[in-house]
């Protein structure tokens, strides 16, 4: 067991499965105590019996303010402070434009944009100084993807928070980065197109990854991890893509 985070206090949003539930458990491994937070009540309970003693579960849907109110004042009552940051809830599916309606858009911009927004600004008195606040973008923050157009558009904000964010913070020592992943093989992923048409997705995109596969969930988490610990104390504003070099060929 790693011991880079020993009594370091973290939040994950969006933590029930895929990159969130994987990095939780990898914060875990490395010495943290970790918060996540889920919609749904169920999902939550499994997560934190798979992490373990060192996990709470807070009900919360990121797009709620008064959900997220809650999530902080649990935090404040019973750790005091946070250190880490990874302000990942999201999602996001499929529609061309044309296609486009309001829900779609709302929906998507709701949690994607406003829900880290306020996820951040909302955890600011529990920061300590010196703390690093990791934001979940994409590949599509860099790269066009047909139908995909409103999910990369609220990727691409949530880069541009980074960079302001890091000029809004400096005074705090606080860090802001942005974890890019690629096409990680993840239940999100998978949901993206019927069940039938799910191989032939994955096997689409991992063609277009340098690495001929796609990414597993933990190989996110060991650099979310990584940017949570002192080893990445120079790194700032910056976007790490961890996508086998698919934006970067």
């Amino acid at each position: 067991m790693s011991t880079q985070l020993n009594g370091k206090i973290a939040l994950v949003t969006g933590g029930t499965s895929g990159i969130g539930l994987a990095t939780a458990q990898e914060l875990v491994e490395q010495g943290a105590r970790v918060f996540i937070t889920g919609r749904r009540q169920a999902e939550l309970d499994a997560a934190v019996e798979r992490i373990g003693s060192s996990a709470t579960g807070i009900r919360a849907d990121a797009s709620v303010m008064a959900d997220l109110d809650a999530v902080f004042a649990q935090i404040a009552k019973s750790a005091g402070r946070l250190d880490i940051l990874f302000a990942n809830a999201g999602g996001g599916d499929m529609l061309p434009l044309g296609a486009i309606t309001e829900e779609h858009f709302d929906r998507i911009f709701a949690t994607n944009v406003r829900g880290v927004l306020f996820t951040v600004q909302k955890a600011l008195p529990l920061l300590v100084n010196g703390a690093s606040i990791i934001l979940t973008g994409s590949t599509t923050s860099v790269k066009g993807t047909a139908s995909f157009s409103v999910y990369s558009a609220s990727k691409a904000a949530v880069r541009n928070f980074a960079r302001s964010w890091a000029l809004d913070l400096q005074g705090r020592g606080i860090r802001v980065n942005v974890v890019s992943p690629g096409p990680v093989r993840t239940p999100g992923l998978g949901d993206l197109v019927p069940d039938e048409h799910r191989q032939g997705l994955f096997d689409a995109l991992a063609a277009q990854v340098p690495l001929g596969r796609l990414g597993e969930p933990q190989e996110i988490g060991k650099v979310v991890a990584f940017l949570a610990s002192d080893a990445s104390s120079f790194i700032n504003g910056a976007e790490l893509f961890v996508d086998g070099g698919m934006a970067q060929i």
